[in-house]
């Protein structure tokens, strides 16, 4: 089958653009197929020779896929996983290519990873605009969340998890028995329930799952939240505070647990050159943390995009669009120079990064990390950041609309973006009447532009050529 083009991205510096458009031709490698003794789906992702398909991999490549303009497919992703769901409502977090059953360690006895399903389903509905499937998917993740509630949500109103259930494998996080993150991510959860519940114009399961929502949100903000140093922490089984400053506490950014002073609080460790805004932001664990390692050393500071990318959409939940920016251009010239090194390393898009240090991460236990060309994390950087934070849209195919902002005045913009049966231009351009934004579209749909925080205008664009004066708005 002829392939449509995937979606051409115009900036300054090209060769950002060109690892972009490097991304999508590599993706061809990482096709594979279900057969009936594994029962998965007839084409989905994965990286080759893995063995087995991981839920949070599979969540994170959504988030590139839905821009592929339909040439390759998103939901096969996150069926392979629902196909597999258990009659108690469990839904693990690994299973075999070999035979498709459930993948268990002595360490996550239950297969649990993190519940990010809603969040991943709520922007495919966004970028596809598929109603009828979030029709049909969420009597499944009703059962998913309220497996989640009954097997680790303790008396407390906490859930506990071990570590690996965090995917934050080696982190030093020791004695810890309720992690912040997967407390914060069970609230993503119930927050995009109620979202997808909204959609279907379900008022009883939207406001079911706020109200799950503010039940989480209250126990981390009473429990995690330490005043002095103003930051989330980890709880031991005595629920006492564990001051070690991971990435994991960041997940209530995107959750959206913090108020907004509590929010300055987290964001100014965040921007602090002695703790996580690195050469290469953000590491896993703060710089000032005695194990931090320049290196990386697994969990002990190395970067991963998928991390960073939920941080970038933390931050812009706050108004911080400008820092999020910041932090992902500086992250996508590391993974461009992890790409083209000058050292006697083999370029390549990695699995993590050194945050202090050029190319991949390093662990010195650990042979097979990071994984070379590991696409379900780096895609998320080379891909998603580079659409949604270095050029500033946001889609939503439902509603017919296109957000646009514009942080800084170069030639930049987006060409060929599938919305549906639309195919849009958007390009910013100097002419001789000063700065332009010319437009192509097939169909009607609407742009907000807001141009460096000052001209915010929303206009309905028609199907044509057409272009608008920056200096007319």
């Amino acid at each position: 089958m002829a392939k449509k083009e995937f979606p051409k991205v115009h900036f300054y510096d090209q060769d950002l653009v060109d690892m972009y458009d490097s991304t999508w031709r590599w993706f061809d490698d990482f096709w594979q197929k279900g057969n009936d003794k594994n029962g998965f789906e007839s084409r989905y992702l994965n990286y080759p020779g893995s063995g087995r398909i991981n839920q949070f991999e599979a969540c994170f490549s959504t988030f590139s896929l839905v821009y592929s303009n339909r040439n390759y497919p998103v939901v096969s992703l996150l069926d392979n996983f629902y196909s597999k769901q258990e009659e108690g409502g469990a839904i693990r977090g690994e299973y075999s290519e070999k035979d498709g059953k459930p993948v268990y360690t002595e360490s996550n006895p239950e297969g649990v990873l993190p519940p990010l399903f809603s969040w991943a389903e709520y922007n495919i509905y966004h970028k596809l605009g598929l109603k009828k499937r979030v029709r049909e998917i969420m009597p499944v993740l009703e059962k998913y969340f309220t497996w989640v509630e009954k097997t680790f949500r303790k008396e407390n109103g906490l859930y506990s998890v071990p570590l690996p259930a965090t995917m934050m494998i080696n982190s030093p996080r020791e004695d810890m028995i309720y992690p912040v993150d997967f407390n914060a991510q069970q609230a993503i959860n119930a927050l995009y329930m109620s979202a997808l519940g909204e959609i279907l114009n379900d008022k009883e399961i939207s406001y079911r799952y706020k109200r799950a929502f503010f039940s989480i949100k209250t126990r981390v903000n009473s429990k995690m939240w330490d005043k002095e140093s103003r930051f989330y922490y980890d709880l031991n089984g005595n629920e006492k505070q564990l001051k070690v400053k991971t990435i994991a506490s960041f997940w209530t950014l995107l959750a959206e647990i913090p108020n907004e002073d509590r929010s300055e609080g987290l964001i100014e460790h965040l921007v602090n050159p002695e703790e996580f805004a690195l050469e290469n932001p953000i590491p896993s664990l703060s710089a000032d943390d005695p194990k931090y390692d320049r290196f990386g050393e697994g969990f002990h500071g190395s970067v991963f995009p998928p991390f960073n990318y939920m941080i970038m959409k933390g931050l812009e939940k706050y108004g911080k669009f400008d820092l999020s920016r910041e932090f992902a251009l500086r992250h996508l010239y590391s993974v461009l120079d992890g790409l083209h090194p000058e050292g006697d390393y083999q370029g390549s898009l990695w699995e993590a990064y050194a945050p202090q240090h050029e190319g991949p991460a390093k662990w010195s236990n650990n042979k097979n990390f990071p994984r070379s060309m590991f696409l379900p994390y780096a895609a998320v950087s080379t891909i998603t950041l580079t659409i949604e934070n270095i050029l500033g849209f946001y889609i939503s195919l439902p509603r017919k609309t296109v957000d646009w902002t514009i942080p800084t005045l170069e030639i930049m913009g987006i060409e060929n973006l599938g919305l549906k049966r639309n195919m849009i231009t958007i390009l910013s351009n100097k002419s001789g009447r000063g700065w332009e934004i010319r437009l192509k579209s097939e169909k009607l749909y609407y742009l907000t532009i807001n141009i460096l925080d000052s001209k915010k205008k929303t206009l309905p664009i028609p199907s044509g050529k057409c272009s608008i004066l920056i200096d007319k708005l």
